[in-house]
């Protein structure tokens, strides 16, 4: 299936690039993702003036988040395309010890055009420790190649 997308620019910046995608229509709403993470010592919550608790970092949960959600994109997308995230949120409910085993579950909210949107939960056992929704759209390498160009060269 081939999709045109026409931007505007708005808030994802393609302004004056017509999307063009091939990506494959495989999921549809309610298809579900699994990904899983020990949490280690590395994903802990630090800053710049050292660290600040043993625990899962909110970074690190919204990253692994976005990985979940990005498997989709992954068997979605043709060679020459790829994902780009548009939008990640999370709401950080319970800390994760370093150790601990974090269940991720991503299922499509919805996929229109090149854009798809997800929902996710993230658990230790029963316990919910965040929660949220990701976007992807996916793009021809080549255009993603030309929106990095000309915002580098204005």
């Amino acid at each position: 299936m081939i999709i045109r997308t026409e931007n505007s620019g708005g808030k994802d910046g393609i302004a004056g690039i017509t999307i063009f995608t091939s990506m494959k229509n495989i999921f549809k709403a309610g298809s579900q993702k699994f990904f899983q993470r020990i949490v280690r010592n590395k994903d802990r919550a630090a800053f710049e003036n050292g660290d600040v608790h043993p625990v899962y970092s909110t970074f690190a949960l919204a990253r692994d988040a976005e990985w979940t959600c990005r498997l989709f994109v992954l068997e979605m997308r043709e060679p020459d395309e790829e994902g780009i995230g548009t939008f990640i949120t999370l709401d950080h409910r319970s800390p994760a010890l370093i150790g601990e085993v974090v269940n991720f579950r991503a299922e499509v909210e919805s996929i229109r055009g090149n854009e798809i949107i997800c929902k996710y939960e993230a658990r230790v056992r029963d316990r919910l420790i965040a929660s949220g929704r990701q976007g992807q759209k996916i793009m021809k390498r080549e255009q993603l190649k030309e929106l990095f160009r000309k915002l580098k060269h204005g």
